[in-house]
């Protein structure tokens, strides 16, 4: 089933938020009208896309995250993903084209620790190139390269830009660990 943009626009909100969300704030976020929303939300919780949880707040589910074209992460996905890969295939940083820092990440979680202290200009040099969003789509995380290509549209600099990137890689890497270490 095709989803209308007012549906899609829904869903990729409360993939962007990641936590459960009331419906004034989804009413705000995707300027829609309540009753629209209201209306919307209904349809999308009976597709299976969206669920409610304690006190009327909605959160995306595995389907409706499907439905925004990213892929389901099983065990063997979520390892591979955080496996380390050779030197050459490593992530390495430069602080302008031309000029490396000698400074590579084999592993996303080797990468997370990496963005913690490199040199900020670095970051925000690989960011507004789309480098990280790259690399991580190369390691076979769709959903974590989305998520960066929407920080870098937020044309944040600076300490924000690392802090932003820090914070969702870190998120990603302790939800994929928990997915690799499941049964």
């Amino acid at each position: 089933m095709q989803l209308s943009k007012e549906k899609k626009d829904i869903l990729e909100m409360l993939w962007r938020i990641d936590k459960p969300v009331n419906l004034e704030n989804i009413v705000r976020e995707t300027k829609l009208k309540t009753r629209s929303v209201i209306m919307h939300l209904s349809t999308l919780k009976r597709m299976g896309y969206v669920s409610t949880i304690k006190d009327g707040l909605y959160v995306l589910t595995d389907l409706g995250r499907e439905a925004l074209g990213l892929p389901k992460i099983d065990r063997d996905l979520a390892r591979k993903i955080l496996s380390k890969v050779p030197q050459e295939k490593a992530f390495h940083f430069y602080i302008e084209i031309d000029k490396p820092l000698m400074v590579s990440s084999d592993s996303l979680t080797d990468f997370c620790e990496k963005i913690k202290s490199i040199y900020v200009k670095s970051i925000e040099f690989h960011s507004s190139r789309g480098d990280f969003e790259l690399w991580i789509h190369f390691l076979g995380d769709v959903e974590l390269t989305k998520r960066l290509r929407a920080i870098r549209d937020m044309n944040l600099t600076g300490e924000e830009l690392r802090k932003e990137i820090y914070e969702t890689v870190k998120s990603r890497c302790e939800e994929l660990q928990g997915i690799a270490s499941s049964n």
